[in-house]
């Protein structure tokens, strides 16, 4: 079997096209089965340049034997020079590519996925309703108000979910975005304030029975995450997410030291090199892979394999298309570390599940792994008719 051409698309996220262009790619083979991954680079700026990569990316497994998925693998990652420095859109690119080939690998051999990941720990996956500071399902924010987050959090509560994640800095009290300024050094009195209502109106209307994981988005900096800390340590927050910026990990370690809630973070790091320091030094409780831009399958699986040396718990993070979703199913399944599963406001939205043929969704806030083989997933034709860019890659223009 051969690889003969690469379908590349930037798919369009109609409503949410602002801030998610999904990358997704579809490889042929001579067989006439095919694969399809995402690259990882689901919100914010960079899906022009995660769309070139995969583009890219693709000439260099042209003619390639799809079953070789680690050679391919470390051919892109050595051939392509800029992917043994890590980064955001390489490592996007490759997680799409190899992705795909899993979806082909476990079609071949009529399996699903996580059958080749060394088999399902689990089928069912607990998750938790996430970002509720935009609103959930029917019920769009963005909220301000503390009485707001309370009844956000109560509505996914009384869905089945008993676990949600919140961003307490991200939007202001008038419902509009925070400046990031407003949330890094020594914080105001009334920044503070405004965080600790909104936790507490959570905790006075909706109990203390269930989890909720406090997000910061890197917007804090170790001087106020530890304050934030403080809040989460006196709210029972289940983990306190990038507290800071990934890049220096002693920072995470100096928030991790002032306080008891977890750390948890990784949806911004890349490869395994990069992970490593994290875990050497205790940093990160638990860590959150995307298993579209941190490598692909093939990356993540090594990578939590490594964390459960250092008995640290597995949330992947999934913020893209339904495939990202299907990744992150079959990668939660097959490792024994899995602490729970993020299911994103996102998520939960017509314009995104449109794009792709199955709507997998939580019932009472449990995932169920897909059966169907490979992904169980792929680009719906609604999603590839309206996609906002599209290329066909179909040889090597490099010679690399």
């Amino acid at each position: 079997m051969k690889i003969t051409k690469v379908d590349v698309y930037m798919l369009d996220a109609g409503e949410q096209r602002w801030q998610r262009e999904p990358i997704i790619c579809r490889i042929h083979t001579d067989e006439g089965i095919y694969g399809d991954g995402e690259a990882g680079i689901a919100l914010g700026i960079g899906s022009t340049g995660a769309f070139g990569m995969v583009k890219d990316l693709a000439g260099l497994i042209i003619g390639m034997d799809p079953m070789n998925v680690e050679v391919i693998w470390n051919k892109m990652f050595k051939s392509s020079f800029w992917g043994m420095g890590g980064g955001a859109i390489v490592f996007a690119g490759i997680s799409a590519i190899d992705i795909a080939l899993w979806d082909i690998k476990g079609k071949v051999l009529g399996v699903p996925c996580y059958q080749l990941l060394g088999g399902k720990f689990r089928s069912k996956m607990r998750s938790y309703a996430s970002q509720l500071q935009f609103g959930w399902c029917d019920r769009i924010g963005p909220y301000g108000k503390p009485e707001e987050y309370a009844e956000i959090t109560q509505y996914a509560l009384d869905q089945g979910y008993d676990a949600v994640k919140i961003d307490f800095t991200q939007i202001g009290p008038d419902a509009t975005h925070l400046p990031k300024s407003e949330c890094e050094g020594i914080p105001t009195r009334k920044f503070i304030d405004m965080v600790e209502a909104r936790m507490k109106a959570v905790r006075d209307n909706c109990g203390w029975d269930f989890d909720m994981i406090v997000e910061n988005h890197c917007r804090t900096d170790a001087i106020s995450a530890v304050i934030i800390g403080e809040l989460c340590d006196k709210y029972k927050a289940m983990a306190l997410e990038e507290p800071t910026i990934p890049m220096n990990p002693m920072m995470h370690k100096a928030v991790h030291d002032k306080i008891k809630t977890p750390i948890a973070s990784g949806e911004r790091i890349f490869g395994r090199w990069h992970y490593m320091n994290n875990f050497m030094e205790n940093n990160v409780q638990l860590l959150q892979p995307d298993v579209c831009n941190c490598g692909g399958l093939t990356e993540a699986k090594k990578i939590c394999d490594m964390g459960q040396v250092f008995d640290v718990t597995v949330q992947a993070h999934c913020a893209g298309s339904p495939i990202s979703t299907a990744a992150a199913l079959h990668l939660e399944a097959a490792i024994p570390n899995f602490c729970i599963h993020e299911h994103h406001f996102r998520s939960t939205q017509p314009s995104l599940t449109v794009l792709c043929k199955y709507d997998y969704q939580p019932e009472r806030g449990v995932y169920t792994v897909p059966e169907l083989p490979g992904l169980g997933q792929e680009m719906s034709q609604f999603g590839m008719d309206t996609a906002l860019m599209h290329v066909v890659v179909d040889r090597d223009e490099r010679g690399l």
